[in-house]
């Protein structure tokens, strides 16, 4: 910005504690602990802002506020936008209105949205069914603990407690069926004429929700997603898996597919979730959602070597020139892998306990088969994307590509190349996979 004079920080600390006595409208005492996760992104960034012209800074700082709200502005403002997203990702059509008006209701009235939602398309049934798909994929996992020749006994016990204390929560938060409650989430003002600052509001209220939980008790029954939501995650510090009813929708979940669709679909993302608890990341948490190493170091060791074994496997994937790194993206893969086993040996125990499903007309695929369709089908979101965004997706995102995702899970699994009569030491069948869960 023109007028802020370009001189560089001054070396000594940045002053957090006033920052945060700021933010939080407090005084913090000097003793006061803080969790911190990302320690090393910190001491990074704290010696980029150091070593910054402060007019850099200033612009960083206004530009952030400008990409957040250009998209509320004026045409010239949306134009703009639009412009670096077709660069970064190659965007080439902005939305409609109409999409645009639905994705800020979403956003910013999710819960409102989810009840009506919630009562159109989920019902108890279903919630029912999915709760006993879960319970079956636990039983798997319980079960592979004791087939892992890597892990010792302590650390199964405590593999099996963490799995034992895991929190599901499936389809949308009680408070939803309640409306008094659901008005609680929206105390702030609305008025039709004033759109832009409608969005204010929202944020700023939201942004007082979370300052005032600094006193508070961690609510762990807490939903991070509106229930319409297409998508599922884990919480390692809560040791919780969260199933919004938005992904337990076709082509994902059906009551009336077969089950060899639903454990490959919505199965293997629950396996995915599952294994997340005990990946390189989650793995660090105990059966409490504490930071906690519970793992004894003989098993541990063997763990980082089976992992290495999956950094290897996807460092050799390429696109557009520009390499996969299996290191940044380890733990998705251990969870594609780990929950595509758990979801095909949970289906076997259902046709073990109910019989074999009979085979779909005009189709030449056996229901094995078609759990592994499903299940590329889910790993690859049925989506297409542009150079662009493939090339900015390898760089900042902890997922590989989608058909890596799917590719790199099937041919280091021993059945998919039974399922599909793959021959050995073929690229979907290789003698030598990778197998950590």
């Amino acid at each position: 910005m023109e007028g802020v004079p370009s001189r560089v920080c001054p070396p000594w600390q940045l002053k957090w504690k006033r920052l945060l006595d700021r933010i939080f409208h407090d005084n913090f005492s000097e003793e006061e602990e803080v969790v911190l996760l990302a320690t090393d992104y910190m001491h990074k960034v704290s010696d980029l802002i150091r070593v910054t012209p402060s007019r850099i800074l200033h612009n960083y700082m206004l530009w952030r506020i400008v990409v957040v709200l250009s998209e509320h502005l004026s045409t010239p403002f949306r134009d703009a936008i639009h412009e670096l997203s077709k660069e970064m990702e190659g965007n080439e059509k902005q939305l409609e209105p109409g999409k645009i008006c639905l994705s800020q209701a979403n956003k910013h009235f999710g819960m409102a949205l989810g009840a009506l939602f919630v009562e159109e398309h989920f019902s108890s049934t279903s919630k029912a069914k999915v709760q006993q798909l879960v319970e079956d994929i636990k039983y798997i996992l319980d079960q592979r603990l004791d087939e892992l020749d890597w892990m010792d006994e302590e650390t199964r016990r405590a593999a099996r407690a963490k799995l034992r204390y895991m929190m599901v929560m499936i389809g949308y938060p009680d408070f939803l069926l309640k409306p008094e409650a659901i008005d609680k989430e929206y105390e702030f003002d609305v008025d039709e004429k004033t759109y832009f600052k409608n969005i204010l509001n929202s944020i700023a209220f939201s942004i007082r929700l979370s300052v005032k939980k600094i006193r508070q008790e961690v609510d762990k029954s807490a939903w991070l997603l509106p229930p319409q939501a297409l998508n599922a995650y884990y919480l390692p510090n809560k040791n919780q898996m969260v199933f919004p009813a938005g992904i337990l929708q076709p082509t994902l979940y059906d009551p009336e597919f077969p089950q060899s669709l639903n454990y490959g679909g919505i199965g293997t993302i629950i396996g995915h979730e599952l294994t997340h608890g005990y990946d390189d990341w989650g793995g660090q948490y105990d059966r409490h959602g504490n930071l906690v190493h519970w793992w004894t170091e003989r098993s541990y060791s063997k763990f980082l070597k089976k992992a290495q074994c999956i950094v290897n496997l996807y460092d050799n994937f390429t696109v557009y020139n520009q390499r996969v790194n299996g290191k940044h993206t380890l733990g998705e893969n251990i969870a594609d892998m780990g929950g595509l086993k758990l979801a095909y040996y949970a289906y076997q125990k259902w046709v073990r306990e109910h019989g074999p499903e009979h085979p779909l007309h005009h189709l030449k695929y056996t229901h094995d088969q078609l759990f592994f369709i499903a299940f590329a089908q889910v790993s690859n979101w049925c989506i297409k994307r542009r150079s662009q965004s493939i090339y900015l997706q390898v760089l900042t995102d902890k997922h590989a590509p989608e058909h890596y995702r799917v590719l790199g899970s099937v041919s280091q699994f021993e059945e998919f190349g039974r399922v599909f009569h793959c021959p050995k030491n073929s690229p979907m069948n290789p003698a030598h996979k990778c197998s950590v869960w």
